[in-house]
């Protein structure tokens, strides 16, 4: 297998990956909001956990040879992702701003399971000019 087709394979295992913890990330929210506010700090270290798989999926992208679609929606990813933490940062100082952070994180789980169930098509169906190559099965 070479390392392009891996790093496809992987792209959408991560991504998937992703979504599922973005899931995760909204029932400790409702934690810290329902059982308690000490239960936020379980939802904060969890970010910072899976946070790093936003990074792995732009380096398979580029790796994989995805295009450059693939690559700028996993940067947008990562760029909004980024923006969970300014939003929390911005809570005593511009809290109505801050207040974006619950709507941003349901934007990135919107574009991450969008992207995902997209690369599950194209990858093993290409379908258009910046589609990737399909996957052998």
């Amino acid at each position: 297998m070479n390392i392009r087709r891996s790093a496809r394979i992987a792209y959408l295992v991560v991504l998937w990956l992703f979504v599922a913890c973005l899931v995760v990330q909204i029932f400790l929210a409702g934690m810290g909001v329902f059982a308690g506010v000490e239960n936020f700090a379980t939802h904060r270290e969890f970010s910072h956990l899976f946070g790093w798989l936003t990074l792995i999926l732009l380096a398979l992208a580029i790796i994989g040879r995805l295009g450059r679609r693939w690559i700028w929606m996993s940067l947008l990813i990562f760029g909004l992702f980024v923006l969970q933490s300014v939003f929390v940062a911005l809570r005593d100082s511009a809290p109505a701003v801050a207040a974006l952070h619950p709507v941003n994180g349901f934007l990135i789980l919107l574009i991450s399971i969008s992207l995902a169930q997209r690369a599950w098509r194209e990858l093993r169906n290409p379908g258009g000019a910046d589609a990737p190559e399909p996957l052998a099965v």
